[in-house]
Formats: structure tokens, C-alpha cells, sequence
């Protein structure tokens, strides 16, 4: 039985003030964004579209924009709409905490579709060069996730099974680790070699909607479900039913569209 190392939420002090590993985390995913999304835009087919370097700060801020307002407005509407309704006023409280991955993804794409209107292209050209830089972004984030003991799994017994003191003493999946690889390494992985080859204008997109959606469903069989929802409808997760579109459109995209390669 392992057990959590409690790490100070602060990588570096220096009297009051704090940088704090979540923060840093964000960071990096940002600096990765930018680092990948250069071989990206060398590629021949992104050259003859013209994509340049400010091309990928801009999708940047847009993005960042996204995943915030989206990711919290999502949090309200999926998790706690009855608390928000009654305490409006709380929705802008984000230092309490409170985000969601899907929201967020909503917020991305209302991104990318500005993005794209702006640049005069297509949504999912867009989409398809994007894709490639977000898991190993989402892998930063699950690690903080770790370093903060927070988003805890479910009790078991497997050897490897971790006892976050901050909870309770009940060993349980460190199902933060299980998504950093999941749908942070191996999806980004996956689909780096998958969107190295011309594809067709959506596959891309599709890929990462399959790819997230299936790691992120089996995940949460060992993530412990919010505490003031439960399990749903069949036994199902808030996320993993949050998953199911994604990866029905996924596999819409994946197969049913019939766009030019880029």
C-alpha cells in the first residue's frame, strides 16, 4: 500500500508569495501547445495553407479563453445547477475550484470556431491541426490533479493501491495517474503517429473524441464519483455519460466524413 506524499500546493515560496504546482502545470501544457504546435504547422499541408507561429499564439489565448469560461460555466450546468441557480453570484467564485473537462471542450471548440471564421478556413482544419496538442496538455493537468491529492479514485485492494490521507485512510486507485497515461500519454501518442499521415479534413478531431472518450469512460470506473451525485443512470458516471456523445461523434466523424485530405 502506497501512500500520498502530501506535497506542499506551493513549488516555490519566497516569503508571501507562492507559485503553486497547478499553476505551473498550466503553464507548462501552454509552453508544449506552442513547442508541438511548431511541428505541426512545418507539415507540407499546413505550409501550403500559410500557418505561421502567430497563427498558434492566437488559437492559444482563444484556447485559454475557452477552457476557462467554458469549463466553469460547464461545471455549473452539469454538476451543481441547482446550488449555482440559488447562489449565482458563487459561478465566478473559481478560486473555490470547480471545473469541467467537457465544459471546457465546449469552450475550446466555441474557440476554434471563431478562430476559424477569423482566419477564413474551415472549423475542423482547424480542429485537426489542434487535436494532436491537447493530450499531452490534459496529461499536465492529471498530474496536478496528483500533486494536489485531489479527484481521488475508488477504494480497492491492488498493490499498487494509494491512501490519501487528506480523504481518509482507505487505500484507493490513484486514478489520476491512470488518466495521465490514458488520455494524456497514450491518446497523445496515438495520435501524433495517426495525425503524422494525410487524413481526411475531420478524422483527426474524430480520433481525439474516440480516443479521449474511451480512456476517459474506463477511467472513471476507478475515479470516485462526485459525492453530491453518485452514480447515474445504469450505474454510469456524470463523466461517463458526458463521454457518450463524444464518442459517438468520434466515430461519426471518423467514418462517416467524406471531406478532402489535407
Amino acid at each position: 500500500m502506497l501512500i500520498h506524499p502530501q506535497f506542499d500546493p506551493a513549488a516555490i515560496r519566497i516569503g508571501s508569495f507562492a507559485i503553486h504546482w497547478y499553476g505551473l502545470m498550466y503553464l507548462m501544457a501552454f509552453v508544449q501547445f506552442l513547442l508541438l504546435g511548431r511541428l505541426r504547422i512545418r507539415a507540407p499541408r499546413y505550409q501550403a495553407l500559410g500557418w505561421t507561429y502567430k497563427d498558434l499564439e492566437d488559437l492559444l489565448f482563444a484556447g485559454v479563453l475557452g477552457v476557462v469560461l467554458g469549463g466553469r460555466l460547464g461545471y455549473t450546468l452539469f454538476y451543481m445547477p441547482g446550488f449555482y441557480l440559488a447562489n449565482p453570484l458563487s459561478i465566478f467564485k473559481i478560486w473555490e475550484g470547480g471545473m469541467s473537462f467537457h465544459g471546457g471542450l465546449l469552450g475550446v471548440l466555441a474557440a476554434l470556431y471563431w478562430f476559424a471564421k477569423k482566419r477564413k478556413t474551415t472549423f475542423f482544419v482547424v480542429s485537426d491541426l489542434v487535436a494532436p496538442l491537447v493530450p499531452f496538455g490534459l496529461a499536465f493537468g492529471r498530474l496536478g490533479n496528483f500533486i494536489n491529492g485531489e479527484l481521488w479514485g475508488r477504494p480497492t485492494d491492488l498493490p499498487w493501491a494509494m491512501v490519501f490521507p487528506l480523504v481518509d485512510s482507505v487505500p484507493r486507485h490513484p486514478s489520476q495517474i491512470y488518466q495521465l497515461l490514458g488520455e494524456g500519454v497514450f491518446l497523445g501518442i496515438a495520435l501524433w503517429v495517426y495525425a503524422g499521415k494525410p487524413r481526411r479534413v475531420g478524422q483527426v478531431s474524430g480520433f481525439f473524441l474516440l480516443g479521449y472518450g474511451i480512456c476517459r469512460f474506463l477511467a472513471e470506473y476507478a475515479r470516485e464519483p462526485d459525492a453530491f451525485l453518485g452514480l447515474l443512470g445504469l450505474g454510469l458516471s456524470m463523466g461517463q455519460w458526458l463521454c457518450v456523445p463524444m464518442i459517438l461523434f468520434g466515430i461519426y466523424l471518423m467514418t462517416a466524413f467524406k471531406s478532402k485530405s489535407i
